[in-house]
């Protein structure tokens, strides 16, 4: 190696492993997410609108890093072997690898939920929706959990706001309109 090389080039000192490290999004994503999130929002029906559900979900577990993609996967197939334990371990280390990656905390909060450590649900699904408002998913999650507190109000204000995303959320219509009787009654 040239000496002048060496000297106007230093090495570079290794990226810190900090927990508060954020991952970038891999190129085109936000566009291509608003893109699909508009064309959701006009979707005829629920059929319509199945195909571009699946796409913002799969571009949702697109993190920009290889090892929490990796780690995403074995979490994904731990979770359909219904290894709950397995599973958490491997969306822990997720988050803390990769704490901007927010779908590793959507998917942890379902776990949480299954495991009825509803607090640490209720967070997870509280900093997806902080991060991505467009998350119906975590809304949803959100309203089944505010449901089942008894919290009625705050149920019926999440599953709207899930269908203001999408309109053809599995169930959450049926939920919104049962608890618009329940919360604001009948009109006269």
């Amino acid at each position: 190696m040239h000496a002048a090389f060496a000297q106007s080039n230093p090495p570079r000192s290794p990226e810190p492993r900090s927990s508060h490290r954020s991952l970038r999004v891999p190129p085109g994503t936000e566009a291509k997410l608003a893109q699909l999130y508009a064309a959701l929002e006009k979707a005829p029906n629920a059929e319509a609108a199945k195909p571009i559900e699946n796409r913002i979900e799969a571009l949702r577990l697109e993190s920009g890093s290889p090892t929490a993609d990796l780690l995403m996967a074995r979490a994904r197939l731990s979770a359909a072997a219904k290894d709950r334990r397995l599973t958490l371990e491997l969306l822990d280390a997720v988050v803390k690898s990769s704490p901007g990656f927010i779908e590793a905390r959507a998917q942890r909060a379902t776990i949480y939920y299954e495991n009825k450590d509803i607090a640490r649900a209720l967070a997870d699904l509280r900093a997806v929706v902080a991060k991505d408002p467009r998350h119906y998913g975590a809304m949803t999650g959100l309203g089944i959990i505010f449901e089942e507190l008894g919290e009625d109000k705050l149920a019926l204000d999440a599953f709207r706001r899930a269908l203001a995303v999408d309109p053809y959320v599995h169930g959450v219509p049926e939920r919104v309109k049962s608890l618009t009787l329940k919360v604001e009654g009948r009109e006269i």
